[in-house]
């Protein structure tokens, strides 16, 4: 066979292998003992409430240098969707304990008709479910202050998760409402102790807004919101209002606590970016990262997560020497707007030290910056919206450490 010709059928299966028998020799499968009868070992008996094998331990880590947050294991899950008990938390006053049956939702202000919806009025409109991220606006602080490098993805982007959402369109109950024609903004309260509130173009709501209720298939958890939050979908997690009690229609925006002492962005020139909204677009490898070594040199697979507030992962790009190169990852099916998109990209490891990293790029064309380039835009006091490109340094012994790309 001409040696110049080989397929790239042929490659990546000859890959495949070479991964598979890898896999097999460190594992020891290549001498699989006979396991025991299964017929003599008695099963557990059915339960009233579901449970992981007690080999799996998947577990958030509280705090994690964040106040008042719980980080998802980002590393240890697959496919997109976050278990709900362990989607990440970010809370100003704790989680409240709200009575199903006494709750309440007034929308008001620049309406014809101002109404309050109890969780039963909600549920009787047509629903809708969805799957989109939600993360916390200062997520990734690690991979832009380089403070150490011994953290895990947990560490490093824990404040993000996926989820399938459900409720009511918000657009329904502004409808339902009346809302005047001269009304742009909108108050979103919530019923914590800090009663966070945060204004909202109304355009947001006409989009994919929406007064959510369920999640994964069950009530909202109680640190997600229960019993009703408000979604937007792509925008900072401060924005998507939980225990959502009251909406207020408006000309203006409300210049509240969240949108001016905090939620803004100071830039190098001395003045600061108000209402980003938008998370942009980021990618995060999950594999190789640290507390991982790798124990031998050859063919492995580097595979992450990409997101971004616009709409669609296009593409995500890999670099396995220092980003000198680039090549394209596969990006893994369903790949939905404002949602978890995993990807995975075929690596020969020959045992040189080398950073890898990934770059993902929207559908909008909107592509993940580098660290010197978002600190050129954004300066190095900023404490919001940290989306430029991680690294991961492979040593020499097949260890391997938070690195940034500069």
């Amino acid at each position: 066979m001409d040696p110049m010709r080989i397929s790239r059928r042929r490659l990546l299966g000859g890959a495949a292998g070479a991964v598979g028998v890898a896999v097999l020799r460190r594992t020891g499968l290549a001498q699989v003992e006979v396991p025991p009868d299964p017929t003599k070992l008695p099963g557990r008996p059915l339960s009233d409430l579901g449970e992981r094998s007690p080999f799996q331990r998947p577990r958030r880590v509280v705090g994690g240098g964040y106040q008042g947050a719980s980080l998802t294991p980002l590393q240890d899950l697959c496919g997109i969707v976050t278990p709900a008990d362990l989607h990440y938390e970010r809370h100003h006053a704790g989680v409240p304990s709200i009575d199903p049956h006494r709750y309440k939702l007034l929308i008001h202000g620049m309406v014809d008709r101002p109404t309050v919806f109890d969780l039963e009025a909600l549920r009787r409109f047509p629903a809708v479910s969805r799957l989109h991220f939600l993360e916390c606006s200062g997520n990734g602080g690690p991979a832009y202050r380089n403070l150490r490098p011994d953290v895990s993805p947990q560490l490093v982007d824990g404040l993000t998760s996926t989820s399938e959402w459900t409720g009511v369109p918000l657009a329904t109950l502004f409808r339902e409402v009346g809302v005047q024609a001269g009304a742009t903004w909108f108050l979103a309260e919530g019923g914590d102790a800090a009663v966070l509130a945060r204004s909202i173009p109304i355009a947001k709501a006409w989009d994919d807004a929406m007064i959510a209720y369920g999640q994964n298939g069950e009530p909202l958890r109680p640190e997600q919101g229960y019993p009703a939050r408000l979604l937007v979908p792509g925008w900072e997690g401060s924005s998507n209002v939980k225990w959502i009690r009251r909406i207020e229609l408006a000309d203006r925006p409300f210049m509240t606590r969240e949108e001016t002492s905090k939620y803004t962005d100071p830039l190098p020139d001395g003045t600061a970016r108000q209402f980003s909204f938008v998370m942009d677009a980021k990618s995060l490898i999950t594999f190789p990262a640290y507390p991982v070594t790798l124990p031998e040199r050859g063919w492995w697979e580097v595979s992450g997560l990409a997101w971004s507030g616009r709409g669609r992962i296009a593409r995500v790009d890999v670099s396995t020497d220092d980003g000198n190169t680039w090549a394209p990852a596969e990006l893994q099916e369903p790949v939905l707007p404002k949602c978890h998109t995993r990807f995975r990209f075929l690596w020969r490891w020959d045992g040189a030290e080398t950073l890898v990293m990934s770059r993902a790029t929207d559908e909008t064309g909107y592509a993940q910056p580098t660290l010197a380039e978002l600190r050129q835009v954004r300066g190095r006091g900023t404490t919001y919206h940290f989306n430029n490109i991680r690294a991961w340094r492979v040593r020499r012994d097949g260890t391997v450490i938070f690195g940034l790309e500069e």
